[in-house]
């Protein structure tokens, strides 16, 4: 996930809001297997691999600043190329600046002055009153998928060495600290910096979109990085267990890093405040930002949910909507949406997830999670 700030208001976004989508869908790919329009060679790629945001930053594709705005300054120290198998290279080498197909999406939002719940946190994350901001949601593409499908096929002979029995094959796994899981872990890691590539690449192209039909510059519209999180990712953190500190791989798995005041691992900008976890709803319901608190740190392993979670399978939401019907339905609600599919687009609808609301409010009772602000969709790009 990765949400960014601008300047302009509802008043200055809604008139061009068909005009600001449609060049967004042309200028950031979706869909099965879309392509980026940046083009690296097999060297090129083992960097983005194993340098992650800042090679984007270091070769055109955004602002210094935003390095730290993004978890981990945008890079997981662990990766090496070298235990990336060539299929996988193959799958996401031509994939930079793509949004991708099913639940990934990229939206322009609208701050509702009544939306903002905590004033002084949203302040300091440059949040105001009738604001448009953009949030999008993305990872590494086939890229990551195909790592992990290598890897899992890995470790079904490691299984049958060390007798380590499963109720689901997907479940496959290895010890830590073997040669196999040792390269899982650094072959998943160039994952995480490939997603972290792409989405430092859709950034640029965002702010390149808004500076073709506002006529202005990303700069003077304020288009900052609030912050980037990823979904789905081990790491190798340490926790107090029994009132010993542990180091622990904690498999964060349909689930978000969510960091409170002063945790060392937290950017030097919200070490006062908690790391920022954004939450994404359905494209027609809204979604969330909020901070990590101690809590989290204490009794979560540091974690909170990841968006709002489906109720519905996608099978299930293509034979209840059709995507041409919702997307009528939606640009009557004042939400314009641009897909490359209206299936996907189907399978995407709000009802066939969870109340956005509900999942908040239970984060927030819990204690584990702080909600700043409610942003609402006005327009939306689905893959």
């Amino acid at each position: 996930m990765r949400l960014l700030t601008t300047n302009l208001t509802i008043k200055d976004v809604q008139p061009k809001i068909k005009d600001l989508v449609n060049t967004l869908f042309k200028a950031v790919p979706s869909g099965v297997g879309c392509k980026g329009f940046v083009k690296v060679n097999n060297q090129q790629f083992n960097e983005v691999m194993e340098q992650g945001a800042k090679w984007c930053i270091d070769n055109g594709y955004g602002w210094k600043e935003d390095l730290e705005r993004i978890e981990s300054n945008g890079k997981i120290d662990w990766a090496d190329s070298s235990k990336v198998t060539d299929k996988a290279r193959q799958r996401g080498i031509d994939q930079l600046g793509t949004l991708g197909s099913g639940n990934h999406y990229l939206e322009i939002q609208h701050v509702k002055p009544e939306n903002i719940i905590d004033e002084k946190l949203a302040k300091k994350f440059g949040i105001f009153k009738d604001q448009i901001v953009i949030m999008f949601h993305c990872g590494s593409r086939g890229f990551g998928h195909q790592v992990a499908t290598d890897y899992l096929k890995i470790f079904e002979n490691v299984m049958k060495r060390e007798n380590i029995k499963i109720n689901d094959r997907e479940l496959s796994c290895a010890p830590f600290l073997s040669k196999e899981g040792q390269d899982y872990y650094k072959a998943m890691a160039c994952a995480a910096n490939m997603a972290f590539s792409n989405r430092q690449v859709i950034l640029h192209r965002i702010r390149e979109s808004f500076e073709q039909v506002f006529k202005q510059k990303a700069e003077d519209m304020n288009m900052h990085c609030i912050y980037d999180v990823a979904h789905n990712l081990a790491r190798y953190q340490e926790f107090k267990i029994d009132g010993k500190k542990k180091k622990l791989v904690v498999h964060r798995k349909g689930a978000t890093l969510c960091q409170g005041p002063g945790n060392p691992e937290v950017s030097k900008l919200y070490q006062d405040v908690g790391s920022p976890v954004i939450i994404g709803g359905s494209m027609e319901t809204g979604s969330y930002l909020l901070a990590g608190t101690k809590k989290a740190d204490e009794e979560t392993f540091s974690s909170t949910a990841h968006g709002s979670g489906r109720i519905m399978s996608r099978t299930q939401a293509k034979k209840e909507f059709r995507g041409e019907t919702l997307q009528r339905e939606m640009e009557k609600k004042g939400i314009y949406v641009k897909s490359s599919s209206m299936q996907g687009l189907a399978e995407e609808a709000g009802s066939a997830y969870k109340n956005i609301t509900d999942v908040i409010d239970a984060l927030d009772k819990s204690g584990i999670s702080k909600p700043v602000v409610r942003f609402l969709p006005i327009g939306n790009v689905k893959g």
